[in-house]
């Protein structure tokens, strides 16, 4: 059986079987390859809050974490599928990598459960991570959902996903009581918007096709590449005003921008490299901040 059969099968048994079916389904909603987009930037920020190795897995990190490992991962994408439903009809990319919603009843009440679920974490961290809490929140709704729907407004699509750095900056402060250093919000959230871009050249003739208007297809294939590579640079410039060594790793991303244009590499080919990639660069920085505690 195809994938896309298998797909379509998982969406009528979500639609029609048990409770299994439609944890399952929910399950692929989440996007587990891109659990750790959420999750990572926690792990990030209790490794430069901690002073100690207690503060690792001090109650709220590990709250934190297990909200934005799964609960984080099913809100989001669970409020962009559901307003999506009549542009994914067409996208290739549901039934294959990702689950169609076909207007099953558990995923907006699943929505609204982690939302929630993200609301009841107030009272278990310090005041200081409330902002990020209800930036996630507010972001992640906004970006998809009316009257907003900052998706379909160019440059506002970019912008709104600093919602990214949103978890990572929790954690600090939630370790810590405070609020992280300026430059790191900064440089985490224009490395946000870099790849929100990036990973929208696959769709640049799509959105075009269906009228969607997007910074990507505004600015076009090469020039949004330029765009990420300046979002890249300005955001290894913030890091190396913290540590040059932060500075030099976020390097690898203007790298690959100039490696894949040159090479003239299909972008719906590298974006699926980016979970790897993302995910040693996330590796290297937590393991930078642990470093401290030796």
């Amino acid at each position: 059986m195809s994938g896309g059969s298998l797909m379509t099968t998982g969406s009528a048994a979500a639609r029609n079987g048990g409770l299994g079916d439609r944890l399952s389904y929910l399950l692929t909603l989440s996007r587990p390859r891109f659990w750790l987009y959420l999750a990572g930037p926690v792990l990030v920020g209790v490794a430069y809050a901690a002073e100690s190795v207690g503060d690792l897995f001090a109650p709220a990190a590990l709250a934190l974490f297990a909200y934005f490992l799964l609960p984080a991962n099913v809100f989001l994408y669970g409020v962009n599928d559901v307003y999506d439903r009549d542009i994914d009809a067409a996208n290739p990319k549901k039934g294959d990598k990702e689950a169609r919603y076909r207007g099953q009843r558990v995923v907006p009440v699943a929505v609204v459960a982690c939302a929630l679920l993200g609301l009841a974490l107030i009272p278990l961290v310090p005041a200081a991570a409330w902002p990020w809490l209800v930036v996630f929140l507010a972001l992640g709704t906004a970006y998809s959902a009316p009257p907003l729907r900052f998706k379909t407004t160019p440059l506002a699509d970019s912008i709104s996903n600093g919602l990214y750095i949103a978890p990572g900056a929790a954690a600090y402060a939630a370790v810590t009581g405070v609020q992280p250093p300026l430059l790191a919000i900064a440089g985490g959230w224009l490395w946000a918007m870099g790849m929100h871009t990036f990973s929208a050249i696959p769709d640049i003739e799509p959105d075009r096709e269906t009228g969607i208007r997007t910074t990507a297809t505004v600015l076009g294939e090469r020039r949004t590449y330029a765009y990420c590579g300046a979002c890249w640079l300005a955001s290894a410039a913030a890091f190396a005003a913290l540590d040059g060594r932060l500075g030099a790793l976020m390097l690898v991303y203007p790298a690959l921008i100039a490696a894949i244009v040159a090479s003239s590499v299909a972008v719906d080919r590298a974006y699926w490299w980016f979970p790897a990639i993302n995910t040693v660069v996330g590796a290297a920085l937590t393991m930078g901040g642990l470093w401290r505690l030796l």
